[in-house]
């Protein structure tokens, strides 16, 4: 025993504010997201994480107003790179995971690897690294956030609704 005489769902709380503290969004962020979804798409989170904690960060950032569906492996109870994952996600959006979809993510063996077998285009998020050899490369690599938002914007809003 750690001899600790706070409740833990306390603790908890404290560490899902601590964690949700630490987040931040950059207005360049925001503005691209709605600039995307006036265009005409459909745009979603997929997420791995615990329930609460993802929630506080959405809340703490005030993103979540911007998607039109937000799955979080703890609330449905599956995580990617499962196929069934990117199905629940797409079904969070209203729409059927299909070959017009976008995955957007920086990690690139759940967001890449994973959206790639599930038959979805991909766009990885560098952030400075390099890419993993060994894994199926995405369709597109950009430096940042921006960048990816820029190359969906250029490819005009898709001609069926897709979750990204």
């Amino acid at each position: 025993m750690l001899g600790l005489n706070d409740d833990p769902a306390d603790l908890w709380r404290e560490y899902v504010n601590g964690i949700a503290r630490l987040v931040r969004c950059h207005p360049e962020t925001t503005e691209g997201l709605a600039t995307l979804r006036s265009a005409g798409w459909v745009i979603g989170i997929a997420t791995n994480g615990a329930r609460d904690i993802q929630r506080a960060k959405l809340a703490a950032t005030s993103l979540a107003p911007l998607f039109d569906g937000i799955c979080i492996s703890g609330e449905v109870g599956v995580r990617k790179p499962k196929r069934r994952f990117f199905e629940a996600a797409a079904a969070e959006c209203g729409v059927t995971l299909n070959a017009v979809g976008w995955m957007i993510g920086d990690n690139p063996e759940t967001d890449m690897d994973g959206a790639k077998a599930a038959g979805l285009r991909t766009l990885w998020v560098a952030n400075g690294r390099r890419w993993v050899d060994g894994l199926r490369e995405p369709d597109v690599l950009v430096p940042g956030i921006v960048e990816a938002i820029e190359v969906l914007r250029r490819s005009g809003p898709p001609t069926l609704r897709a979750c990204v």
